[in-house]
């Protein structure tokens, strides 16, 4: 499954640490040092979430 068609969110926090964020799929959001690095990183946080509800046969959150 693929992150595209997804609303990510990205902010800052107050320590400068960034999060980039999935709001519809529930766990999924990733914090990094660096904005760049944050949404890189959420791509790979989606993929980890997307197999592991194949495995349990639950299905992923529809592309809003």
């Amino acid at each position: 499954m693929d992150i595209e068609g997804y609303e990510i969110e990205i902010w800052r926090q107050d320590d400068g640490s960034w999060v980039a964020e999935i709001p519809a799929v529930s766990g999924c959001y990733a914090l990094m040092a660096t904005r760049e690095q944050a949404p890189e990183e959420l791509k790979d946080v989606f993929r980890m979430i997307c197999e592991e509800n194949r495995e349990k046969g639950i299905p992923n959150p529809p592309v809003t």
